[in-house]
């Protein structure tokens, strides 16, 4: 385990963290396991959140900017100052609003709910323009330490998809008494740079299509231009979530986060080193090659598999339950896509009322 005093020594990230004060949540007991839209394999649920439908809410009141590592992170709160904390991190190529029928319903809860934009998205910015423009996976997650150090958050809730999942795993992983517990949609997402390099089944390849475009200078140029990227991560919604309706200013309210300077660089950078096309920095080694042990989350754990997700893995879980050794539920979402808590904002919000609760 990681100690926080090594963490920020090593990586310069570290402002002393204060415990977060405050009471409890108290969503009492007995609601059974379809209220969170999935089957259970182990765990207890509470009482079911509010119903909400996608799109139900098209903003947040308001945002904030706090520094935070390298970063001057932008975030969304709601909810209790003195709440128990969930942090809700995004995806590729989304921003907050993936969480913005979600944030409401746990901040309901008595949550305090804070939802950042991932370095190179919205309002977030590197304070150096210096700062190599890295989105390896440990710099991620380093990331979201340093923002709950900031924030003075001891300890969340994890939440997330896609990268989201991935950082969220990560922290679980390599910081467990930072993480009360894990919501992560598709499982395990810890990338192993050395599997990556053999060859999927041609049809799991296919929809991995953007990410060999992004190893070309074209996919880099197209990603600089503000049309064709709009297009191109327009195309990848469609494609990833076939089932959302979702209308042309939910997109255009995402795309905006898509205009962040550094966006093209930390997209661009995040692909190709997964690809270990683009090398990562030395100051990250020591956690990459814990990652690369692939470790096992220990705490409290639910997972999301969303039906119509092009990259759901089959097996219903089975390909990465050997991950999760703690409590532990895993829950199947029958016509939902990709961007899995902007479509099914009512599950995922359950699973993380739930899994506090184990």
């Amino acid at each position: 385990m990681i100690g926080r005093r090594t963490f920020g020594k090593a990586l310069g990230t570290g402002a002393a963290a204060v415990s977060l004060g405050g009471p409890r949540a108290v969503p009492s007991a007995s609601a059974s396991a379809s209220a969170g839209h999935g089957t259970a394999t182990h765990g207890t649920t509470g009482t079911a959140v509010r119903t909400a439908g996608s799109g139900a809410r098209t903003s947040f009141p308001h945002l904030k900017q706090i520094r935070a590592g390298l970063l001057d992170v932008g975030y969304a709160e709601l909810g209790p100052a003195r709440g128990p904390a969930v942090i809700c991190l995004h995806g590729w190529p989304y921003d907050i609003h993936s969480y913005v029928d979600v944030a409401p319903l746990l901040a309901e809860r008595g949550y305090r709910v804070i939802v950042p934009y991932l370095r190179g998205h919205g309002t977030t910015r590197f304070l150096s323009g210096r700062t190599f423009r890295n989105a390896q996976q440990s710099a991620i997650a380093v990331d979201i330490v340093a923002l709950m150090d900031a924030l003075k958050i001891e300890k969340a809730v994890l939440a997330g998809f896609d990268w989201g999942s991935r950082t969220a795993d990560i922290i679980a992983a390599l910081w467990p008494e930072r993480c009360k517990a894990l919501v992560s949609v598709s499982g395990y997402l810890v990338t192993d740079l050395r599997a990556n390099l053999k060859p999927l089944a041609p049809a799991a390849e296919h929809a991995w299509w953007y990410q060999y475009y992004f190893a070309t200078e074209r996919g880099r140029l197209a990603m600089e231009d503000r049309t064709l990227r709009r297009d191109l991560t327009r195309l990848v919604w469609e494609t990833v979530s076939p089932t959302w309706d979702f209308d042309d200013a939910t997109f255009e309210r995402t795309a905006a986060a898509f205009d962040n300077p550094d966006y093209a660089a930390v997209v661009i950078h995040n692909y190709r080193w997964r690809l270990s096309l683009a090398e990562g920095e030395r100051r990250y080694d020591g956690l990459e090659k814990r990652l690369a042990g692939r470790p096992v989350i220990g705490v409290p754990t639910i997972t999301l598999d969303a039906e119509r997700d092009p990259f759901t893995a089959p097996g219903d879980g089975a390909s990465y339950r050997d991950r999760f050794t703690g409590a532990y539920e895993h829950r199947a979402l029958a016509g939902i896509g990709h961007n899995l808590p902007q479509e099914a904002p009512t599950a995922f919000a359950q699973a993380v009322v739930d899994v506090d609760r184990f």
